[in-house]
């Protein structure tokens, strides 16, 4: 893949992002070294190599939800403004 200013603008419109001259020769560089990376990964040979769709074999190692301690409803709205011992009631911030 040839590196070159019009690439270099049409990335920069598709991101919506501007660049000066300075900026753009900066990225120009860091693409085409990015560029040569992945050309030497891919003379790898990698026929044999399953996918890889996880780093490790665990599967789901999240904790298990467990209820603890809990709050009565009059200590919820015990330092509450504005309630109706149902809802916390706030000033409304949408306007139409």
């Amino acid at each position: 893949m040839i590196v070159n200013d019009a690439l270099i603008e049409k990335l920069a419109h598709l991101s919506r992002l501007e660049f000066a001259d300075e900026e753009k020769d900066v990225i120009k560089k860091d693409l085409e070294k990015m560029i040569g990376f992945i050309d030497k990964l891919n003379e790898l040979d990698t026929s044999g190599v399953e996918p890889l769709l996880h780093m490790s074999d665990n599967v789901n190692v999240f904790r298990s939800d467990t209820v603890k301690g809990q709050i009565s409803r009059e200590d919820v709205f015990k330092n509450a403004p504005l309630h109706d011992n149902e809802f916390f009631k706030v000033p409304k911030v949408i306007k139409k």
